[in-house]
């Protein structure tokens, strides 16, 4: 049994304006960095075993807390990237829709069979992406791992490992918080969704 501590990466500078950040390497705000030293302090007697990252500087830099509070040298892997938006990366969806609209409209009434113009074939990043948690599967069993990485390719790998069709990853999992845990469990090679957007801080009561 290995459990996967899944993680987007802490907020960044184009957080605010919803911009599409699928390659470009965007810097964390100050937020960002606050969430990822929560996310350390989380991890603190979790029982986390590896700290695994996408190579884009907003998850390393997310990671990276984490790994030092715990001891453990962060890893990169490489088939965690976020998925390529081609034409869409940097853009806000007002802007898409007026830079290919009818190329906007197609993805937004399917995202799989209608990638954004240029870009990745979602397909594909969820086979990057979820054969890298196998290989991680097989590497370190029975063991819990924090993997830090992006929104869509954690959607995509979630729809992939829970036999969910890829079309609907964006209507069965509307949005990943920044710095928040998704945990999942790989058992005899069936996974099953333990959390989903689980904050690292614990909730104020109302009325405080």
């Amino acid at each position: 049994m290995t459990d996967f501590i899944l993680v987007r990466h802490g907020e960044t500078v184009w957080h605010a304006e919803n911009r599409y950040a699928g390659r470009t390497d965007v810097a964390l705000t100050p937020r960002g960095h606050a969430q990822a030293a929560e996310l350390a302090d989380w991890a603190t007697g979790a029982g986390i075993d590896a700290v695994v990252s996408s190579p884009l500087s907003r998850a390393r830099l997310t990671a990276a807390p984490t790994a030092k509070a715990l001891g453990l040298a962060p890893r990169i892997e490489d088939r965690l990237l976020e998925v390529d938006f081609g034409r869409g990366d940097g853009l806000t969806r007002t802007e898409m829709g007026k830079a290919f609209p009818e190329g906007l409209k197609a993805f937004l009434n399917d995202p799989v069979a209608n990638h954004l113009p240029d870009g990745e074939d979602p397909t594909q990043a969820a086979t990057r992406g979820t054969a890298a948690l196998k290989d991680l599967t097989r590497e370190l069993p029975d063991a819990r791992i924090l993997v830090v990485a992006h929104s869509t390719l954690i959607r995509l790998v979630l729809c992939r490992l829970l036999n969910i069709p890829l079309a609907a990853y964006r209507r069965v999992f509307p949005e990943l918080h920044n710095g928040a845990r998704t945990e999942l469990r790989i058992r005899a090679g069936r996974s099953s969704l333990i959390k989903l957007n689980a904050p690292c801080t614990p909730a104020v009561p109302a009325g405080q």
